[in-house]
């Protein structure tokens, strides 16, 4: 094939001078690698992982989705899965046939992308004297001159997106480590407070809970790594913050780890230390232990005793008539929380308990939840809370709201994922 020379876009477009310096760059390079000056570049590359590897470094060129799978469309036109950039690589569709393997994009959508992709500097245009794309053969069939989309761009820049690629995957493990971090100091915080205020310890509990509040929330899945570290180390200041105050209020006794003492320990079950994003700072102190004892001697049949303890009911799993990979695909958020992955309901509603501690939401409120709606169906309600947990201002008292409809009949759960989707 001949070399190059249309350089100059078609009709009223301009000749940009960051396009022209472009394809400078990318002839000289080509020249290099065809004479053996490239040194370690070998410029081909296998053209389904060079998209894998753009599809993960798409942020740094200024991509979208959509603009990488009209890439994709236009390496489908190119008949060789290993690709020499040494050459061009010119493919030229119609735009009707480009559109049909872009699953039907429309042609003002097509040039959008296209545009981007040149802009980026990852394809060419190599418009012929009219503006057509085709290509010229000779007698035996082989091209001789083409005119459409120049690839080796894309090619030539392999390197640089696998290493940009790269960077990318560290940043995402990075994110992720430091999400699963925030998570882990939320659930540990909230529950020494949980413990220390169903205790009565002494110490500044509310105020505690109010920083907490502050901290509390989804942890954002697309955030910032910077942002997602300066609430990691407020969070651990303050998880150290409460942990010395709760180790602090332990007697020398219960210090002394005496099993004796802390078997015969009654805990109050009605207590309810209110985490519930109100705008308000409720919080109730704990009971005396009477009150404890005479909920004891007052359980019924739906109470069993064991010892000094009262063992609440099972709850029942009734069926809610959603499929787990129908929740899942309107709840994705909940599957970062799960420890070992979201094989089953069981592992929905461990999932549950941890995000329920990140809410805010008191575990009176969870408690009441399950108990009118099942253990499923509320671990449903509370993962869809969670996906919209930015826009609402108390999930605590919106999931009571849901939990008083259901006590009367009045809520399903199927609206609230199809909201979602």
């Amino acid at each position: 094939m001949a070399e190059r020379l249309a350089t100059t876009p078609f009709g009223g477009a301009p000749l940009r001078a960051k396009n022209f310096a472009r394809m400078t760059k990318v002839e000289g390079q080509q020249k290099r690698l065809r004479d053996g000056d490239g040194g370690n570049e070998t410029g081909t590359a296998e053209k389904w992982q060079l998209i894998r590897a753009l599809t993960e470094a798409r942020d740094v060129y200024g991509l979208s989705d959509r603009s990488i799978a009209v890439l994709e469309a236009l390496l489908s036109f190119h008949p060789e899965r290993q690709l020499d950039g040494r050459a061009p690589i010119i493919v030229f569709p119609s735009n009707a046939e480009l559109s049909l393997r872009c699953r039907g994009m429309s042609a003002a959508t097509l040039r959008r992308h296209l545009a981007a992709l040149v802009d980026a500097g990852l394809i060419f245009r190599r418009d012929s004297p009219n503006g057509k794309r085709f290509c010229q053969r000779d007698e035996r069939g082989v091209v001789e001159n083409a005119f459409g989309f120049d690839l080796a761009p894309l090619v030539l820049a392999s390197d640089e997106i696998a290493a940009h690629a790269e960077a990318a995957r560290d940043l995402a493990r990075r994110i992720s480590r430091v999400r699963a971090e925030i998570s882990l100091h939320l659930r540990d915080i909230a529950k020494t407070i949980e413990a220390a205020l169903s205790e009565a310890r002494r110490g500044d509990w509310p105020d505690f809970v109010l920083q907490l509040q502050s901290l509390s929330g989804r942890v954002a899945r697309n955030g910032e790594l910077a942002d997602h570290l300066v609430r990691a180390a407020e969070l651990l200041r303050l998880r150290a913050e409460v942990e010395k105050a709760y180790l602090d209020s332990l007697s020398e006794q219960e210090m002394s780890g005496n099993e004796l003492v802390s078997e015969r320990h009654i805990q109050n079950s009605n207590t309810e230390p209110s985490f519930e994003k109100d705008g308000q700072r409720v919080i109730q102190e704990a009971e005396p232990a009477a009150n404890t004892t005479r909920a004891v001697s007052g359980a019924g049949d739906k109470d069993m005793i064991d010892g000094d303890k009262v063992v609440p009911p099972k709850l029942e799993r009734k069926s809610v008539g959603i499929s787990l990979k129908q929740f899942l695909s309107s709840c994705p958020q909940i599957i970062d929380y799960a420890r070992d992955g979201i094989r089953s309901w069981k592992d929905v509603v461990a999932a549950a308990e941890i995000v329920r501690s990140m809410l805010g939401v008191s575990p009176s409120a969870w408690a009441e939840a399950r108990a009118a709606m099942g253990e499923i169906e509320a671990a449903i309600t509370l993962s869809a809370i969670f996906e919209r947990a930015e826009a609402i201002r108390s999930p605590g008292g919106y999931l009571r709201d849901l939990t008083r409809k259901a006590e009367l009949g009045r809520f399903s759960v199927r609206p609230m994922l199809k909201a979602l989707e």
